[in-house]
């Protein structure tokens, strides 16, 4: 598992490292019941506090994407599809929410933009 932590960005730490993980078992780099580091593990090896990467897997278990076994481990949970396609729907809006932003931006036209993302949306299926 890699994780990548940004000291100067204005995402906190422990989110950053429930992001990274959170993304590698969407993309199925992590699978069910595979186990992950223990928090003092991942701490040590990020070089972050203890606290940071308890709340970021507290925050996983929560959301449902790992399973913490007192005095086993931490392991990622059983695949939940109505939870993983809410994941992947929210990631599709940040995309649009951005491409909207930048066709305002440059003054694209509503209908324009329409059009635009018509057309990739269709021609992505001749790939």
């Amino acid at each position: 598992m890699k994780i990548v932590l940004i000291n100067g960005s204005s995402t906190p730490l422990y989110e950053q490292i429930k992001n990274a993980i959170k993304d590698e078992i969407l993309q199925g780099k992590l699978s069910f019941d595979e186990q992950l580091p223990s928090v003092r593990e991942l701490s040590a090896e990020l070089g972050v506090s203890i606290l940071t990467v308890k709340k970021a897997y507290d925050e996983l278990a929560g959301e449902g994407f790992i399973i913490i076994r007192q005095g086993l481990g931490t392991f990622v949970a059983p695949i939940n599809e109505s939870l993983h396609q809410e994941e992947r729907q929210k990631e599709l809006e940040k995309h649009l929410i951005e491409a909207s932003r930048i066709a305002k931006l440059i003054n694209t036209d509503k209908v324009d933009f329409l059009s635009l993302a018509e057309y990739i949306y269709r021609s992505s299926d001749d790939e």
